[in-house]
């Protein structure tokens, strides 16, 4: 063969070896972009959840924030509640006076307006998540078994939490 056709030769196979070169090139660098793109959109959704989790985070946080400071207020509602019992019964000599009164209103109002329920627990069948039994007594009649008879202590709840449960008598 003459030197030209050798050279063509020999120039066709550089030139297929650096298409097949450059071909693995790009190959590896589509793989290291759809990676870099991969780790983008996992990062991207990461901190996406991040965001929704810190934003969930703080408004639990704002709902009870004040919990603290309304746990420190039910000592001073039992009292208003045990003053209101106690005037109301019939051989009492003591009064609730009507400013009293108003003042015991407007706290249980301006706590529930927070949030705050106080449980239902009489006549209520018991329930541990909800009741802590302090004692037990004989049930009256058999309907009336496994059922709340007195409320020694009322529960609390703060934007449906348990921040108190209530103390009760069940019937066994």
């Amino acid at each position: 063969m003459s030197e030209q056709t050798v050279e063509k030769k020999q120039k066709k196979s550089k030139t297929k070896d650096k298409d097949e070169a450059m071909q693995k090139e790009m190959e590896s660098l589509r793989a290291e972009l759809e990676e870099s793109k991969d780790k983008y959109l996992r990062l991207f959704a990461e901190f996406d959840n991040f965001k929704k989790r810190n934003v969930k985070e703080r408004f639990e946080l704002l709902k009870t924030a004040a919990q603290d400071t309304i746990l420190a207020l039910l000592p001073v509602l039992d009292d208003f509640d045990r003053a209101k019992k106690s005037a109301e019964s019939g051989n009492s000599t003591e009064i609730f006076s009507e400013g009293v009164k108003l003042v015991y209103h407007k706290l249980y109002h301006t706590l529930e307006q927070k949030g705050l329920k106080a449980m239902d627990t009489d006549g209520v069948t018991f329930d541990p998540e909800f009741h802590e039994a302090i004692t037990d007594i004989p049930a009256p009649n058999e309907e009336m078994k496994g059922k709340i008879i007195d409320t020694i202590e009322k529960g609390y709840v703060l934007n449906d939490k348990i921040i108190r449960h209530a103390k009760v008598v069940v019937a066994k």
